[in-house]
């Protein structure tokens, strides 16, 4: 399954070097929530379907990704950047965050409503960053630590919005009120289209890095979508009854504990070992 992640792409050693501990560090809940692969699968879906909500981030990715014919590969190139700028050493998760901010300069157009719109551009930063750490955090509360405190969620929000601060966004929601209060203050710029069900078809038959893995992969898309707040399921079209959810949850708890024992050399098992905590 890490063939579906950033470390398929290479290019970053995550084992050195010795000591270095890259943004966050290993005391810190970004390195804990981003460290379970199985949730993070899961809260990635979401945050993707979530994000494309947002008309102009929706415009940005249709009109200057190949996610259309290479659904794998945007997904790789997502994970490759939340890994690196979480676990990386230092000079590399910068580097990286220098090379997305040179190519959202480059990522400028008019959305199908005729709204102008740029990758670089604050508000639409926050928009895709809270989508994000609202997803991994909803995944991690459900399939690894329902009982993580609010104080450490408020803590996440906080450590991770440095990531989007760096990229450019500003006045970043730092706290589950906060991120919730932003949420709802955004709902009434969120469409839903033809390309953005588009996309929700492309994602529910994204091909599979291999036969073994397509169960997997699929169930892990399911549960993504699962995860989606109430209000942006019925904006999506989409509507699961109550067993269908019963029966998605129990088979991911089931499988992210297969994966959990199976994935054993993660970004996080890297960055653990270049710290000196594993062997």
């Amino acid at each position: 399954m890490l063939s579906i992640s950033g470390l398929a792409l290479g290019g970053i050693d995550f084992e050195k070097p010795a000591g270095d501990p890259g943004l966050f560090g290993p005391e810190s809940i970004t390195w804990r929530i981003h460290g379970d692969f199985s949730s993070m699968l899961c809260g990635g879906v979401s945050a993707l379907l979530l994000q494309m909500l947002h008309p102009l981030a929706l415009a940005g990715v249709w009109d200057h990704s190949s996610f259309r014919e290479d659904m794998l590969g945007r997904l790789r190139r997502t994970s490759q950047f939340i890994s690196a700028t979480t676990f990386a050493p230092v000079h590399d998760a910068n580097a990286l965050i220098e090379k997305v901010k040179s190519i959202h300069l480059r990522v400028t157009g008019t959305d199908a409503y005729g709204t102008p719109y740029a990758a670089s551009d604050p508000d639409l930063l926050v928009w895709v960053h809270v989508a994000e750490a609202y997803s991994f955090l909803q995944s991690h509360l459900r399939y690894r630590n329902p009982a993580l405190s609010v104080s450490d969620q408020n803590r996440y929000y906080k450590e991770f919005a440095r990531v989007a601060e760096s990229l450019g966004a500003v006045n970043v929601p730092d706290s589950v009120a906060a991120v919730d209060e932003y949420l709802q203050a955004m709902r009434p710029q969120l469409r839903c289209d033809e390309r953005t069900l588009e996309v929700v078809r492309l994602l529910q038959n994204a091909p599979a890095p291999s036969r073994l893995a397509k169960p997997v992969g699929s169930l892990m898309i399911q549960a993504g979508i699962e995860l989606l707040p109430e209000w942006a399921a019925t904006q999506l079209g989409i509507s699961l009854s109550p067993s269908k959810r019963r029966s998605i949850r129990f088979a991911t708890r089931r499988i992210a504990g297969v994966l959990r024992w199976a994935v054993i050399n993660g970004s996080w098992h890297r960055a653990m070992r270049r710290m000196g905590r594993l062997n």
